[in-house]
């Protein structure tokens, strides 16, 4: 029995299923300095600052899941490097490190990446997802509706030069980038890069049709494997990531799948998201949601609202997605767009 002075550990965020959680994607902005098709709109209407967390509520939000078990939290947005003073919480919840937290890490588009990269470093980052669809650099501006492609590059060298550990993300898109994809993929690991293909998803109105967007990725492993030698590696990414991945003989890299229209990977799913504005969604593909702001603002005791809050939210996780695109002109499974939730 704990004595007086001894406070009981909380339980570890465990779902009906018996799935742990483990594993937080915390967004800290709705914003980005992009308009990429397959995520916004091209004329977006962004969340007044009222309404999102301060970054003081983000870091007690994160201590939280801490406590209870998280042992990996990525930093999303949105973009999150360009929320004003960002660094302060890296470096807040760079000091959890080695204390509950095994690992901090965030996806970027890589435009502000140049400025911030020493700093993430510093503050124990060691690793980032880099969002990048194309080499082309007027592919590139079709893409993202407004990038600036050198500004992009720029970035991702000085991450690396910082000792950042790279990673690529591309999202297949039909008829924009499939045909270049073998092409990135000798790119990224001729420098070292892991890469990872991923699922056009369809969440949020873009202004553009995913159907047309959309190619299954067994079209592409097919296409790659009459290319190269591809060997499966584990089936869970060992970072808790949702990619099935394979290391292609010729190039020595590492390739990932995200497949969550053709092969969802809900079984093994270790992960939350929790908004700018403190909304939890269990499920990327699901609208339910716990509002953890309440429990910040409203309650006299926020560490103990917080747990509750979690609780509710960990017992309606729902087992598994059911994304689907399927015909022209089809409507988004979901209104929330991917920058919202945290993409």
């Amino acid at each position: 029995m704990p004595d007086g002075h001894t406070a009981l550990k909380p339980a570890p965020l465990t779902d009906r299923f018996g799935r742990e959680i483990s594993y937080l994607r915390l967004s800290v902005t709705d914003r980005c300095d992009l308009r990429c098709t397959y995520c916004m709109a091209e004329h977006m209407s962004f969340l007044p600052k009222k309404d999102l967390l301060s970054l003081e509520e983000l870091q007690t939000v994160a201590d939280a899941f801490i406590r209870r078990g998280v042992r990996k939290i990525r930093i999303t947005g949105g973009e999150p490097l360009v929320r004003k003073d960002i660094m302060g919480l890296f470096e807040g919840l760079g000091e959890r490190l080695g204390s509950g937290l095994d690992e901090l890490t965030l996806t970027t588009n890589a435009t502000q990446l140049e400025t911030h990269a020493e700093a993430l470093v510093k503050a124990g980052v060691k690793r980032v997802n880099i969002s990048l669809d194309t080499l082309d650099p007027n592919m590139f501006r079709e893409i993202t509706r407004r990038g600036d492609y050198e500004k992009v590059m720029r970035g991702i060298e000085a991450g690396a030069a910082a000792g950042l550990k790279i990673k690529i993300n591309t999202v297949a898109l039909r008829h924009q980038n499939v045909d270049e994809i073998p092409h990135m993929v000798e790119w990224a690991h001729a420098r070292g890069y892991d890469m990872t293909l991923i699922e056009v998803m369809p969440l949020g109105i873009t202004g553009e049709d995913r159907y047309d967007q959309y190619i299954p990725l067994f079209d592409i492993r097919d296409e790659l494997e009459r290319r190269w030698t591809l060997t499966p590696e584990d089936t869970r990414d060992a970072n808790g990531g949702p990619s099935r991945y394979v290391r292609i003989g010729e190039t020595g890299g590492r390739l990932g799948f995200i497949t969550p229209l053709t092969n969802n990977f809900c079984a093994g799913c270790n992960r939350v998201r929790v908004t700018c504005t403190g909304r939890i969604y269990m499920c990327l593909g699901q609208d339910d949601h716990v509002d953890l702001r309440a429990a910040l603002r409203e309650s006299s005791d926020p560490q103990n609202a917080l747990d509750e809050a979690l609780d509710r939210a960990l017992f309606a996780k729902p087992e598994r997605h059911d994304f689907e695109i399927n015909q022209r002109g089809q409507g988004p499974a979901l209104d929330r767009h991917m920058s919202v939730t945290g993409g």
